[in-house]
């Protein structure tokens, strides 16, 4: 009895961890609707100063909707070096969108899957959506918010 006890007291918390992943990952949606293509991966510099790509780019045609990835309040909505771009703070987290032209304002609520704008007929450096992600100072792969752990049996 001992060492069953051992060895479900490790399984009962990975479990309780793994079925709290689902509730948080569902906070997150794509920026764009139907299937993605990313048409450029994150690859950030070594250094923050170094040259990169920080963020995605996912192909999309000019005029097409772009939705918030998840819910929170618009920050920055508006040109920035001759493209308009949008930035939603989601508690510690900041996505960014480019080029976008805004549908919302600096101070509004969004939630996940609403409108925020749309692509941008010029201004930008592909055909397509420019999707960032940051905490702070720290630039991550906005892609890692719509992975989903899956189990599968063994």
């Amino acid at each position: 009895m001992r060492r069953t006890r051992f060895i479900l007291v490790p399984i009962i918390a990975l479990l309780s961890l793994l079925m709290a992943i689902p509730a948080e990952a569902a906070r997150w949606r794509a920026p764009l609707d139907g299937t993605l293509r990313v048409s450029a991966p994150f690859a950030p510099g070594a250094a923050n100063w170094d040259p990169g790509h920080r963020g995605v780019d996912l192909a999309a045609s000019a005029g097409s909707w772009v939705l918030a990835a998840g819910a929170g309040r618009v920050v920055y909505a508006g040109d920035l070096a001759g493209r308009g771009v949008v930035s939603i703070d989601h508690g510690g987290l900041r996505t960014t969108y480019e080029p976008v032209d805004s549908i919302v304002s600096v101070g509004e609520q969004v939630f996940a899957g609403e409108v925020i704008g749309q692509i941008a007929a010029a201004g930008g450096h592909c055909r397509c959506l420019h999707w960032g992600l940051k905490r702070g100072s720290s630039y991550f792969d906005p892609m890692r918010l719509l992975r989903r752990i899956v189990l599968k049996p063994l």
